[in-house]
């Protein structure tokens, strides 16, 4: 991770922006792999799409998280608390990273078209929920 102590402004906003830019493009390979019966490797691709949009929003709003547990640890304290991000989309994100990690780690693990489908239209909606808390704050992202 990127630490936040010592970004100027501008580089911090960059850097939020290339996230959700990268968010964006890494979801955008969700469809190619799932046509192509790669399921497994959709199901990662989703998780960090999502991953990706998260730590935007962590870095948009000062916080820095080291591992995956600490983007989820924070995101449940500060943003589903809150009631900033639904806790739905959490619970699907946290679905997905369990997907993830199963289908990254576990031997014989099979991630079925599925799931994959299940949580595609929920990434989606965690990204836009995502952007929209960061277009809150930024006229120009």
């Amino acid at each position: 991770m990127i630490a936040i102590m010592g970004l100027t402004d501008d580089e911090r906003n960059a850097i939020v922006k290339y996230r959700l830019e990268r968010a964006k493009e890494t979801l955008a390979e969700v469809p190619i792999l799932f046509e192509n019966k790669l399921y497994r490797t959709a199901a990662n691709r989703l998780y960090y799409a999502c991953f990706y949009a998260a730590i935007a929003l962590l870095l948009n709003d000062g916080y820095e998280a080291r591992t995956h547990n600490g983007v989820r640890t924070l995101l449940g304290q500060h943003y589903v608390k809150e009631g900033k991000i639904d806790d739905e989309l959490n619970h699907t994100y946290r679905k997905m990273f369990n997907l993830r990690q199963t289908g990254d780690y576990d031997d014989l693990t099979v991630v079925t078209p599925n799931e994959v489908l299940d949580l595609l239209e929920p990434a989606q909606q965690f990204i836009t929920a995502i952007e929209n808390l960061i277009k809150d704050e930024h006229a120009n992202f």
